[in-house]
């Protein structure tokens, strides 16, 4: 356990901190051999700053007990498709009580029907001439993945849906955008879908804003690309062109983010080694990787 220098038990510890909390994205789905897949979706996020996706509001400050050590799980990204299957789900990144759902996986086209795999936010649908729709999202953490038809649907974003490409001719539907959060001081998007893949012909579908991977474009050319890392991204999906399709991108993994005013103390211990500022009358615990803390 990482003791804070100078500090035992703290004299004046916080009895409420705000919180983000962001899954990991779920990865995007394979095209190999054939046929175009899903984007993945990003992953939940939870949060006192910002109002969460999926229709949701603001949540209300967690309450803390001084002494009491909390578990901070960093979910990881869920893996891109390999052959002929959809994209992992993301991991499910925890604060105390406070859970978010990793993202779903992009869709295959034979694989689950061709829909997309449901999670925080939802993966695209993948397929081939015929409409595949995406995974459904959490309810106030994340939305829905896109449908498919000629080309991969996006993956859901933590704001908005995944887009479709059933209306796009060959072109993948573009990741859902995530949702602009500043529990930091700074401003940053989080959870934003990955791009579903284009069958030849098309464009690929661009990754939503807050992190996520954009669609593939089949032999030749582009690979899907990855979920960012920490913002909780989804990777993007396979492309199909020139006879041949992609693995899919891989998921981005999560982040777990506290603050509270800095007229309180210091944390008595971590663990995790998360980057703690103290900015804009807050004291801020940024956890890229699982950890504890203890107020």
């Amino acid at each position: 356990m990482q003791i804070l220098s100078g500090v035992g038990a703290p004299v004046n510890p916080p009895t409420a901190v705000d919180y983000l909390v962001v899954a990991g994205g779920g990865g995007g789905g394979s095209s190999l051999p054939s046929n175009p897949t899903g984007g993945g979706g990003a992953g939940g996020l939870r949060s006192t700053v910002t109002a969460t996706g999926g229709g949701g509001s603001l949540e209300s400050a967690l309450s803390v007990t001084a002494g009491v050590q909390l578990t901070i799980t960093v979910g990881a990204g869920g893996a891109g498709g390999t052959s002929t299957d959809q994209g992992s789900d993301g991991n499910n990144s925890v604060f105390s009580t406070i859970t978010s759902t990793g993202g779903g996986g992009g869709a295959y086209s034979y694989t689950n029907n061709g829909i997309g795999r449901a999670g925080g936010s939802g993966g695209g649908g993948g397929g081939y001439g015929v409409t595949k729709t995406g995974g459904a999202g959490t309810a106030n953490q994340g939305r829905a993945g896109g449908t498919a038809n000629f080309a991969g649907g996006g993956g859901g974003g933590a704001d908005t849906v995944g887009g479709d490409a059933f209306n796009a001719g060959n072109s993948g539907g573009a990741g859902g955008a995530g949702v602009a959060v500043a529990i930091t001081g700074s401003s940053v998007t989080y959870a934003g879908g990955g791009g579903g893949g284009l069958q030849a012909g098309g464009a690929a579908g661009a990754g939503g804003a807050g992190g996520g991977g954009v669609g593939g474009e089949g032999a030749g050319g582009a690979a899907p690309g990855a979920g960012t890392a920490n913002r909780g991204g989804g990777g993007g999906g396979g492309g199909f062109s020139g006879g041949s399709g992609q693995v899919g991108g891989a998921g981005g993994s999560g982040v777990v983010i506290l603050r509270y005013a800095d007229t309180f103390d210091l944390a008595a211990s971590t663990t995790g080694s998360p980057t703690i500022t103290t900015s804009g009358g807050y004291r801020i615990y940024v956890y890229n990787g699982s950890g504890t803390i203890t107020f």
